[in-house]
């Protein structure tokens, strides 16, 4: 099964429970304010203050997490750049017949993986692409 099918039936099962148990507390505080409305509230701000701290501790590891992948991914493009100026310059070490030659190949393969990622909302399309600029 594709990853993206099983990650939207998951988001959709995950949050179709949460809607299902909200509104199983949201009766079970109806009928126990109906029983006793001035216990009913008794002991709920604790819980609440609990829940809330919980909620922003997720929220915090979330961020850091997401944080974390974004500055992976801008050293990959920074130490990806290099090695591709570093490699054109070298280009210049070989002999005047063959460096033409490879400079074309290498305009190539920097031209196939630019149109990969820019084609990044379609992954197939971009994974050939990728898979075309690494055969060369």
């Amino acid at each position: 099964m594709r990853f993206e099918l099983l990650t939207s039936l998951s988001t959709a099962a995950l949050f179709g429970g949460m809607l299902l148990l909200v509104e199983v507390g949201r009766l079970i505080g109806a009928r126990r304010i109906a029983t006793d409305p001035e216990g009913a509230r008794a002991g709920v701000g604790p819980f609440e203050g609990a829940l809330f701290a919980l909620l922003g501790l997720l929220l915090a590891f979330t961020f850091y997490g997401a944080t974390g992948r974004f500055d992976t991914r801008r050293q990959l493009i920074v130490d990806e750049t290099n090695a591709i100026g570093a490699t054109y310059l070298r280009l210049d070490l070989l002999a005047p017949e063959d460096a033409t030659w490879l400079r074309a190949a290498f305009r190539r393969y920097l031209d196939l993986r630019i149109d990969a990622y820019r084609r990044f909302r379609d992954p197939e399309a971009a994974r050939r692409m990728l898979a075309d600029a690494n055969s060369m």
